[in-house]
């Protein structure tokens, strides 16, 4: 079989902000939070591209006086995006986000960087950020995808890839194991109506489905996978605390173990599946699209039954069945490939398709899916 070459370029436009204008707003409003006579400056690198899709992140280094001496720090902007910019969520509660790794931080020992500064306004960058210390490390990449080859990751030995890999689940296990987590994360239980966490995540998924309709049309597919969902709503009261994005892409690494946790705008309350599932169906998002191109993969990592075993053994808990809860992640992926394209149409990178299911990189995954559960 011929061995497609992968897609030339899958990098996308994420801002139309002018970064030129960045380090003097940054370092005024350094000046209110920092003390009296800090004087800061700030140098900004270049953002990040090579992960991520959805808010912006500003790689800066700051400069500044107190007590007598010039300091110096590292730091990362969470940037929300501008809504002209077509984001990918409807809105971006970049506090609950901030408030959410605060917590982590003293509650659990999973790395997730100190977070310094919040600037909840919008009036410095016009829309709201949050300062969070830099840490060094290597993160699994997304452009292009690490199981694409070439990459420190694809090219590790497998028992440096399954150290990552049981680290990574002992993440979940961690997070998960916060004692009373409806009550201390209470903020990121969703403002819907339904009679559980669950149900009322689900009704989150379909606001945020409607939202995307109106940028790149309906989806037969979705709403064909959103019915089933509904009619099929796992029996469930369980509210643990789920960091909602939980892909290797989102965590940085150091000699294959985890040192910084990041991106919680998809933090969440609602059962372990969610998490356990994502990060299982976010690799087999990426294996799907090797597929597609009659590329290798990787399909000895992130295998269902390895990480559901782990996981089991670390946390002491027996997960149920993950169907349910893959369909909803293949609903909640095609959400963001709609999102995404809206956003390269509308930044002129691609054409508006005339099916916009052609943008769903896991079509495949997600069709085999719906059939395999009768939907």
């Amino acid at each position: 079989m011929t061995q497609a070459p992968p897609p030339a370029d899958m990098r996308m436009q994420r801002s139309s902000r002018d970064a030129s204008t960045l380090p003097d707003r940054l370092a005024a409003w350094l000046a209110t939070v920092l003390p009296e006579g800090a004087d800061p400056a700030v140098t900004l690198h270049s953002g990040v591209d090579a992960n991520g899709m959805s808010s912006e992140t500003l790689i800066l280094d700051a400069e500044w006086t107190e007590d007598g001496e010039r300091r110096r720090g590292e730091y990362v902007a969470r940037v929300a995006p501008s809504p002209h910019d077509l984001p990918v969520f409807p809105n971006y509660a970049l506090q609950d986000q901030y408030d959410a790794m605060r917590l982590v931080a003293e509650l659990t020992d999973v790395p997730v960087p100190t977070v310094r500064w919040m600037e909840p306004s919008g009036e410095v960058l016009g829309t709201p950020f949050f300062l969070m210390d830099r840490v060094d490390g290597l993160v699994p990449q997304d452009v292009l995808p690490y199981n694409f080859g070439d990459n420190w990751l694809h090219d590790a030995a497998p028992e440096d890839q399954r150290r990552l890999q049981d680290q990574s689940v002992a993440v979940l296990a961690a997070l998960h194991a916060i004692d009373d987590a409806e009550q201390t994360f209470g903020f990121l239980a969703p403002p819907h109506e339904g009679d559980t966490l669950l149900e009322r995540n689900l009704a989150r998924t379909r606001a945020w489905y409607d939202f995307a309709v109106a940028d790149i049309g309906r989806s037969p597919t979705v709403e064909r996978a959103l019915a089933w969902l509904e009619a099929n709503l796992p029996d469930t009261d369980e509210a643990v605390l789920c960091w909602g994005d939980s892909r290797i892409g989102n965590v940085m690494y150091r000699d294959f173990e985890p040192v910084a946790v990041l991106d919680w705008e998809m933090a969440a309350i609602g059962p372990r599946e969610l998490d356990v599932s994502w990060i299982v169906f976010a690799h087999q998002v990426f294996e799907a699209i090797t597929g597609m191109l009659a590329m290798p993969g990787m399909p000895h990592f992130l295998r269902e039954e390895d990480v559901v075993a782990e996981y089991e053994r670390r946390s002491g808990t027996q997960l149920g069945d993950l169907r349910w809860y893959h369909v909803y992640n293949g609903v909640q992926w095609a959400i963001v490939f709609m999102r995404t394209g809206a956003r390269q149409i509308h930044f002129g990178e691609i054409e508006r398709p005339d099916d916009l299911e052609s943008l769903f990189h896991h079509k495949p995954l997600l069709d085999q899916l719906l059939d395999d559960v009768g939907a």
